[in-house]
């Protein structure tokens, strides 16, 4: 390899690397990211049973650097609804992802595949419309039990008869804005997220602990019907700042 010296700089000692070179401090985007990892700790440390989900809620909400921080994931694509962006893996048991929204377009209604997820509006806002599970009927809902054994929390317990198809209810539809955070899980329903500029692009930040859905896949439902069909989510528009080819 080739040394390069920089014209007015003096050339360096070889004993320099020995020495090395003090690390530059972490943007405002990458102390998040840390701050999140040390949350949730290393490999061996807490599971989705032990998330302090306030706390994550917390650390997101106290982010305030610039755009140009995260810009290096924010991944477009005018030819899907959004684009999911691998941001960092934390401790193996959480996905960090930068999500970018088409204007006007919105993501299928789903499940979280029993985990957690915090959100961050980085740009633009977005509008969460949160539903019952197909057993939850707005004239009279179910009774539902959740089992840690089920990849999702939600089990019906409602008879068969019961799940004839039917609309799903809507519990409400709240928009956030820039900088709000927001918890979702399916322990409080299925949702959907919407961006309902038809000019501006919408960021989002998401943390998925567990990663259940990449993992393993969720589920998706018909409006109308109530029907699930299973998706896989192990593949991202781009990893660590790189796009996928």
């Amino acid at each position: 390899m080739n040394n390069i010296v920089t014209a007015g700089r003096k050339p360096g000692s070889p004993h320099d690397s020995a020495r090395g070179s003090p690390e530059p401090p972490l943007d405002s985007f990458h102390a998040l990211v840390n701050s999140i990892n040390d949350i949730l700790g290393p490999c061996n440390g807490i599971d989705s049973a032990g998330v302090d989900v306030e706390e994550l809620k917390s650390v997101m909400c106290a982010f305030e650097g610039p755009d140009e921080e995260w810009q290096k994931y924010s991944f477009a694509d005018y030819g899907r609804a959004y684009t999911r962006n691998l941001v960092d893996r934390g401790n193996g048991k959480s996905n960090l992802l930068i999500l970018v929204w088409t204007p006007g377009k919105a993501s299928p209604i789903h499940d979280h595949a029993n985990a957690h997820c915090v959100m961050r509006i980085l740009k633009g806002s977005l509008t969460e419309t949160i539903y019952g599970w197909p057993c939850e009927r707005a004239d009279g809902p179910t009774d539902c039990a959740t089992s840690p054994a089920n990849r999702t929390e939600h089990t019906c317990s409602a008879q068969p008869e019961q799940l004839e198809p039917h609309a799903l209810c809507v519990k409400r539809s709240t928009c956030y804005e820039r900088g709000e955070v927001t918890y979702m899980s399916d322990r409080l329903g299925l949702h959907r997220i919407q961006n309902a500029s038809t000019e501006e692009m919408a960021v989002s930040l998401h943390l998925y602990t567990p990663p259940n859905a990449a993992k393993h896949g969720c589920h998706i439902f018909d409006q109308q019907t109530g029907k699930k069909s299973k998706v896989q989510q192990c593949h991202f528009y781009s990893e660590l700042g790189v796009k996928v080819e």
